[in-house]
């Protein structure tokens, strides 16, 4: 596994080792020591699978209590997936992340508890599988803008994104219900 680092250190993209011929390939998207001696110690609990539409955008995510990390990748197409660090303290609070997931690249991407979570989908269709290290919890589920000018985040749009009702009426960070700790 390859660990490309981001700019914020907790958040990791991860190109697993692909082993491939005229049949087709093969690679483990998840062994619990390789993932360890990365310094994910992670339980993971539940496992989410999206389909979505180009444009749409999902996000930006997080739970008050019960927060989950995931393990996220794309086995259909392509997003952009974002991570906004919420922990309160945290030397990298409200900075975000990004990187291009695709079922062609492989990568994954780690977007450990106490951070908002979201992606735009860039390709006509894609699927989303994900990992979480606690369950989802809906009387515990936030939303923070995903257009909020004091993020800033580069969704690289090219059209209006498509957005469902819960994330139209998102908080810009400055007003979100955040952890009641740092986590």
């Amino acid at each position: 596994m390859n660990v490309l680092p981001s700019s914020i250190p907790d958040v990791l993209i991860l190109e697993p080792r692909v082993f491939g011929d005229d049949r087709g390939f093969f690679f483990e998207s998840y062994n619990e020591q390789i993932f360890a001696d990365l310094g994910i110690n992670a339980r993971f609990v539940q496992d989410n699978h999206s389909r979505s539409r180009q444009n749409v955008l999902r996000g930006l995510h997080y739970q008050i209590q019960q927060p989950q990390g995931k393990l996220v990748r794309v086995i259909v197409g392509s997003i952009l997936d974002v991570a906004v660090d919420i922990r309160q303290g945290s030397p990298t609070f409200g900075q975000w992340v990004s990187c291009v997931l695709s079922a062609e690249n492989k990568r994954q991407f780690w977007v450990p508890a106490g951070f908002a979570h979201g992606f735009l989908v860039l390709s006509d269709l894609a699927e989303v599988l994900y990992k979480a290290t606690d369950f989802y919890a809906p009387q515990h589920e936030r939303a923070i803008l995903w257009n909020d000018p004091d993020l800033a985040i580069d969704w690289t749009l090219t059209a209006d994104p498509i957005l469902s009702s819960k994330d139209q009426a998102a908080q810009r960070l400055s007003e979100a219900e955040l952890f009641e700790k740092s986590h």
